[in-house]
């Protein structure tokens, strides 16, 4: 029933944090010359083949990227994710008796976490209409769940993000209005709003070298992705730190408060920031 796959950068987004809003998925940092490793993982393949779960194995000296981010000291060191975020685990080899508990306990914390709020059903109805080109629809859709919903900021920012690709600018500042520094859904609003203002200055004649490589990943962040925004706004950085005020290191920054500190892409371009700026 369940996987087991190796796991590196280049798809550490795709086999771990998008698989873990389907299933729980046990990350394994371990290293070739790890003697206790070496015994851990057939230990660990033949659990999960009895459980609806991932097992994403990463070498550590193959990604040494992924193991900084993570602040792995030891292996073997056994995380788990779920809708998303890594929790610990163990670190060291358990019995197998420890193991069965381990992933009994493990499938019923997902279960706790997977159980879904009527809101958040009703959230995929709407992206069933937005995948469908039903913008109207959705519009429609979530104007009524902000109606029924009037104190739930992170539908106030669900709707002002689509409101802002479908260019109905000015909704979408209404919308985010009423949230304010202090508020749970400030640092998103504010990248939001930075977000609105960037859009309305793409509109402008470019005057200078750099506003082509600028807005193309301001569009890019429109369109939600993100790593394409951040290789250029990175690029930006590096070359002229002057253009727009710095505006490339802050456009950065506000992609981080967009998608969040537990988005992959947010951890390891903060890295490459730092590395830039150091």
């Amino acid at each position: 029933m369940g996987t087991a796959v190796d796991v590196n950068s280049a798809n550490f987004l795709a086999e771990v944090a998008e698989k873990s809003y389907e299933k729980p998925v046990i990350v394994d940092f371990f290293a070739q010359w790890c003697g206790p490793c070496q015994l851990l993982k057939p230990m660990l393949e033949k659990m999960v083949q009895g459980h609806d779960v991932v097992l994403a194995k990463i070498d550590i000296d193959q990604s040494p990227d992924l193991a900084s981010a993570y602040r792995i000291e030891g292996v073997p060191d056994v995380r788990v994710v779920m809708q998303g975020k890594m929790y610990a685990g163990f670190v060291g080899v358990l019995p197998e008796p420890q193991l069965q508990d381990f992933m009994v306990q493990l499938n019923s914390a997902y279960s706790r976490l997977g159980s879904r709020s009527e809101l958040e059903v009703k959230l995929d109805e709407v992206q069933q209409l937005i995948a469908t080109g039903a913008a109207p629809a959705a519009t429609e859709k979530l104007a009524q769940l902000r109606a029924e919903y009037p104190e739930e900021q992170s539908l106030a920012i669900i709707s002002a993000s689509f409101l802002i690709g479908q260019d109905d600018l000015g909704e979408a500042e209404r919308i985010l209005a009423p949230i304010y520094e202090g508020m749970e859904m400030y640092a998103p609003a504010e990248a939001l709003r930075n977000l609105i203002y960037l859009k309305l200055d793409s509109a402008k004649p470019y005057t200078h070298p750099l506003d082509e490589p600028f807005f193309k990943a301001v569009q890019s962040t429109l369109t939600s992705d993100y790593e394409a925004a951040l290789t250029g706004f990175l690029e930006i950085v590096s070359q002229d730190r002057q253009y727009r005020d710095d505006g490339a290191r802050k456009a950065m920054l506000m992609v981080f408060n967009l998608i969040g500190d537990e988005h992959p892409a947010t951890q390891d371009y903060r890295k490459k920031l730092a590395a830039v700026l150091h």
